[in-house]
Formats: structure tokens, C-alpha cells, sequence
């Protein structure tokens, strides 16, 4: 039994990988789920306290995901209208999987933008903040289960 969760826990550790690059699939809680996997063999246990950690860093950059492509249209220099723009073309993008995660943020921030009577070059600025943003949640989804596959790899050799 140890074998199959063993594979299907690295399998899961793959998905998640890849799930960091392609918005259809949830990469950190798929990555957790391989640890989850591990630590029900005979050969691993990890401690509660690393698995509730391990839980509550994948909580988190769930969150942030949706949450950084806002600040970095906020902090690209964008309004409210940007931000909020950038909030709903995230939902909206949502139906148009998978591009629709990377447009729908960038276009909500530029037309939020254009719609306070913004000019093109602030509005574009705020969509390529949100951009940023996006690209940065990608980064940091990839550093955590990078860290779980490297935990996986060690907890086993």
C-alpha cells in the first residue's frame, strides 16, 4: 500500500507543478495533498505542526493568487476604479479559462482605469501592474511546491 500512495503522492507533487502554470488545476493544494499522501505511509510521518504549517502556507498563497495581481495594479500607480476593475475581470476571467486569468485581471485594471477619465498610458500602467502581479502569485505558487517536492524527496531518501 505504501508503494501506491508513494506514486500517487508523487503523481499529485507533479499536478501541482504543473498546476502553478496552468490556472485549471489548484498546484499548492495539489502538492499539499502529496504530502498529505506521504505522511499516511509506513516510511514518513511528518509532525502536526508542520502539516497544519504546511496547510495554512497554502491557504495563504491561495489568497494572495487572487489578491497580488490588485496590489500590483494598486502600486503600479492605479485608482480604486483600477483595483476594483482588475477584482471583477479576475471573476470574469474565471469563465474563460485558462487565458481568461491572465486577461481578465489586466483588462478589468485598464478599463477600471479608463472609465475615471484616466488617460491610455496610466490606464495600460495599472493593467501591467496587475500583470506583474499575476506573474509574481505565479512565482511564489511555484517556490511552495517546489519546497514540497524538495520535502517529499528528502522524507524518502
Amino acid at each position: 500500500m505504501d508503494v501506491v500512495l508513494i506514486v500517487a503522492g508523487i503523481l499529485l507533487l507533479l499536478g501541482g507543478m504543473l498546476g502553478c502554470v496552468f490556472p485549471m488545476l489548484p498546484g499548492p493544494p495539489l502538492a499539499y495533498g502529496g504530502m498529505l499522501l506521504l505522511h499516511w505511509t509506513d516510511k514518513v510521518h511528518f509532525s502536526v505542526t508542520q502539516l497544519v504549517v504546511w496547510l495554512l502556507l497554502v491557504l495563504v498563497v491561495q489568497l494572495l493568487d487572487y489578491v497580488v495581481p490588485m496590489l500590483g495594479s494598486r502600486y503600479s500607480g492605479g485608482s480604486k476604479w483600477g483595483e476594483w476593475g482588475c477584482v471583477i475581470g479576475t471573476f470574469v476571467g474565471l469563465a474563460f479559462m485558462p487565458w481568461g486569468l491572465v486577461a481578465g485581471p489586466f483588462l478589468g485594471a485598464f478599463i477600471g482605469e479608463l472609465l475615471t477619465e484616466n488617460k491610455f498610458d496610466k490606464a495600460l500602467k495599472s493593467g501591467i501592474g496587475s500583470l506583474f502581479g499575476f506573474f509574481f502569485g505565479i512565482v511564489v505558487k511555484v517556490a511552495l511546491c517546489g519546497y514540497f517536492l524538495w520535502q517529499f524527496c528528502a522524507a524518502l531518501w
